[in-house]
């Protein structure tokens, strides 16, 4: 039988986008309630989930050195609700200076639908349901 922890850990896995995970850590979660004046839909409140990247460089050149630097500006990605409550994920990205160029290096990842502040799940998920993706404001 599986121990506890590797349960919630497997059941945090279904709650995001599939593999961000993988290269993304939960470092904190915010739950806000949604004045009933200030309600627009069915959501009854917002969670917002605050994910790092792992630190870890997915690609380098050969001879060069890499030092961390802090992380880029935090993206926003709107997920699918929980529970009555629009999910919000606030990713930061690291970002690495390259010693002997002293440019600037991250990872990139396809987080979000092209064109739109969703996952990529959820972007699919809105274009299959009402055809195409609605505009972001109606879900802000």
């Amino acid at each position: 039988m599986s121990d506890s922890l590797s349960v919630y850990q497997s059941l945090v896995r279904f709650m995001f986008p599939k593999g961000l995970l993988d290269y993304f850590t939960v470092v904190d979660v915010v739950e806000n309630d949604i004045p009933l004046n200030e309600q627009k839909g069915v959501e009854t409140g917002e969670i917002i989930f605050y994910l790092d990247e792992i630190d870890q460089l997915h690609h380098s050149e050969e001879g060069h050195t890499y030092r961390p630097n802090g992380f880029y500006e935090p993206s926003k990605v709107r997920d699918f609700p929980l529970r009555d409550k629009k999910v919000t994920l606030i990713v930061r990205r690291r970002r690495w200076i390259d010693e002997m160029t002293g440019k600037s290096i991250g990872n990139t990842y396809d987080l979000v639908a092209e064109g739109t502040r969703h996952s990529v799940e959820f972007a699919a998920f809105l274009k299959e349901t009402f055809g195409q993706i609605p505009d972001i404001s109606i879900f802000a």
